[in-house]
């Protein structure tokens, strides 16, 4: 069988950066294990697989581990594959997902994702990921994700983690976000996750679900610019509207090709 593939690099305005995921367009859902293999061939932290129907389109990610309940940049990549590749005609595309209905308005070349707001609350930090850090948080909140508040912009960008140590915890689906407040953004942060093949996540828009509502609450403002300052680096634009936020960013698209499976 021969499909379609697209790897797009998302939250960036050029290759190379932001964070890779690979796109699939499929007529039907084949089987959830052969969507898996697929994933783990691909090697990349996300791949999205879509079907498209009248008003809708279905779609799922898998990380080379698991089935995600939500990412944003395979969204953003999917967005901006229909758009630019797929001839997509309508500037807003309707996703159904595990996470309900997610929308995407196209303006120009910036995607602007509605998905659900997730704020996060107070929360005690288990001793494994504790252990792991080479600095302490100042602040631990959890939702989907544990997020960790540091002093500063330097504390995330100097962070290392023991990954001996962080391996021994599974947080299926979630991970751990570090942010603190940013120097020229209004926040930045970076992504890891344990007994993932990839440890951190270059740009990672599910986070931002968590991370919006807490920094708009504690900037008081809804509006805000974020990076985060992983090697490869991405660039998001924030909004926080409630119980949604609005996360926005560019992609590239970096290879057009084919796959075979047996």
């Amino acid at each position: 069988m021969k499909l379609d593939l697209y790897q797009i690099d998302a939250f960036t305005d050029s290759v190379f950066g932001g964070n890779p995921a690979c796109v699939v367009p499929l007529d039907n859902w084949l089987p959830d294990n052969l969507l898996m293999k697929i994933t783990q061939e691909n090697a990349v932290a996300e791949t999205a697989f879509f079907v498209q129907h009248k008003d809708y389109i279905h779609l799922r990610w898998f990380t080379p581990e698991i089935e995600m309940d939500l990412c944003g940049h395979a969204t953003l990549a999917t967005a901006h594959c229909l758009k630019t590749i797929l001839g997509y005609s309508s500037d807003i595309i309707r996703f159904e997902t595990l996470s309900g209905e997610l929308k995407v308005i196209v303006d120009g070349d910036v995607y602007r994702m509605d998905f659900p707001s997730r704020m996060p609350t107070k929360a005690a930090l288990p001793e494994i990921i504790s252990q792991s850090l080479s600095i302490q948080p100042k602040e631990i909140f959890k939702s989907r994700d544990y997020m960790l508040v540091y002093e500063s912009e330097q504390d995330i960008k100097d962070i290392q983690i023991n990954r001996q140590i962080f391996d021994q915890i599974n947080l299926d689906p979630g991970g751990v976000i570090v942010t603190a407040r940013g120097l020229k953004d209004d926040f930045v942060s970076r992504f890891f996750t344990p007994q993932a093949s990839i440890l951190e996540d270059p740009v990672t828009g599910s986070a931002h679900c968590s991370l919006i509502p807490f920094w708009a609450e504690r900037l008081g403002k809804n509006v805000l610019e974020a990076s985060q300052i992983s090697e490869r680096k991405g660039k998001l634009y924030c909004e926080n509207l409630g119980d949604r936020v609005i996360i926005s960013g560019k992609a590239r698209t970096y290879s057009v090709g084919t796959l075979w499976t047996d």
